[in-house]
């Protein structure tokens, strides 16, 4: 999933897709068009999940499922961990957007631990998943051609993302938060309608605007490779990239991110995309690809990347330090966002660094130390998918009900990050994951 590995690939007959007026006959109001639009939505996600998927010999599997690369799975399951953290983290730091923040607002000090945390996760994590990701597109692209990539991507990432924004944004909005938050809110049943028919829904992707963004990006690389009709070769002996390259690309990540803020600062978005952040996820999905021919995830040093790791651990935890110190010196940090600020531009570049020497770092570090599963980081890897999709709701209803817990905010973060986790990985596993159409999907 989220187009990361291929391992296993089943072909069964396509179903029917049912009449939408037989299923629509006899049933009327919101609530009854909800049940149908569910019911029809994961009708025809099993359809196109069995046409999406090729048939593939034994052979093929089995050579797929042994060129697994279980340091790219524990990587995964790693980086979702810490996506559920950081929603933790916002429900208790008022910094940045999230369904439900705890009030009342933590204070100075509490709220500069919360920023440091935050801006360090938020300055790789996401980026890391669209390289992880990057790096297996084109072997797919090349296995299955133009037509059978995008539909294997719109069933492995379109559709659950439609499943998010028109089944579980709208209960979670309309159901979860309504009745134990805000009941300000319309009920389900009366706001569901105009939910769809408005085009609402199109912001409501939550989380899975991953998912969304790269459907896009590889929709976008399988045009590129149309349009030139050539087969780039592989180049498994191509030159490694050099510290100077290294540089470079943060240079170039950090520009980009600097100009694209002056017209999209941070907190802004579009279509529940934050496009603040694009430079960085366009250009580590376009550096994986081209690590795929290269096969720079198996051939970058070891010493190389702890080299930048060490680096960026310490000159850009030194670096964040003082410009923390310079904003509020100046009591400048509203100009960190965005615009033609030095502000702005020293964070985009600090950003960018830290992001690039982080991921080499934690690449070889765990392709090095953690390139093998065990029953539990196999479990872990093979939910994490289910867990990504499914936190946003479940982590609300667990701080929603410590509400009342008389605890220090930083506490209570940890707790529901703690619980959090657990909880989504027990229930995808022993629910979600056990449906056999979400199966299909997850």
């Amino acid at each position: 999933m989220f187009g990361i590995t291929e391992s296993k690939r089943t072909a069964t007959q396509p179903l029917q897709s049912p009449n939408p007026k037989e299923l629509y006959g006899g049933l009327r109001g919101s609530r009854g068009f909800l049940y149908v639009t569910i019911a029809f939505c994961v009708l025809q996600m099993r359809r196109l999940m069995d046409t999406a998927l090729p048939i593939a010999s034994a052979p093929v599997q089995a050579a797929a499922v042994k060129n697994r690369l279980d340091f790219v799975d524990n990587l995964r399951w790693t980086m979702i961990v810490l996506v559920v953290s950081m929603h933790a983290a916002v429900t208790y730091s008022h910094l940045g957007s999230w369904y439900f923040m705890e009030d009342p607002k933590p204070g100075t000090a509490v709220i500069v631990v919360f920023a440091t945390y935050q801006t360090f996760l938020q300055a790789f994590f996401m980026g890391f998943l669209f390289m992880i990701a990057g790096y297996f597109v084109p072997g797919a692209f090349d296995r299955k051609g133009f037509v059978h990539f995008l539909r294997d991507r719109a069933a492995r990432l379109g559709l659950p993302s439609l499943f998010y924004m028109l089944i579980i944004q709208p209960v979670t909005v309309y159901w979860l938060l309504r009745d134990f938050a805000d009941h300000s809110r319309p009920s389900l049943s009366q706001a569901y309608l105009p939910y769809l028919t408005g085009g609402r829904f199109l912001n409501g992707s939550g989380p899975m605007w991953f998912a969304v963004a790269l459907l896009l990006f590889s929709a976008i690389y399988g045009a590129v490779r149309m349009v030139s009709g050539k087969t780039p070769r592989d180049e498994a002996k191509a030159p490694l990239p050099t510290h100077t390259q290294v540089l470079a690309l943060a240079l170039a990540m950090g520009l980009c991110t600097f100009l694209m803020r002056i017209v999209q600062p941070m907190g802004t978005s579009i279509l529940n995309m934050q496009l603040c952040y694009f430079s960085q996820y366009i250009l580590l999905f376009i550096v994986g690809t081209y690590a795929w021919r290269r096969n720079w995830l198996m051939r970058i040093p070891y010493s190389f990347g702890l080299r930048w790791l060490a680096l960026v651990l310490c000159v850009g935890i030194l670096a964040w330090g003082a410009l923390v110190l310079a904003l509020l010196k100046t009591h400048s940090e509203n100009k960190l966002s965005g615009g033609l600020t030095w502000q702005s531009a020293a964070f985009s570049f600090w950003e960018s660094f830290f992001c690039v020497g982080i991921c080499l770092g934690l690449l070889v570090l765990f392709r090095e130390k953690f390139n093998r599963h065990g029953k539990f980081t196999k479990w872990l890897s093979d939910n994490c998918f289910s867990v990504y999709l499914f936190h946003p709701p479940l982590l609300i209803a667990i701080t929603l009900a410590m509400r009342d817990v008389d605890a220090p905010k930083l506490i209570k973060f940890l707790c529901a990050t703690l619980l959090g986790v657990i909880a989504t990985y027990m229930v995808s596993s022993l629910v979600f994951r056990r449906v056999p159409l979400l199966k299909r999907i997850l």
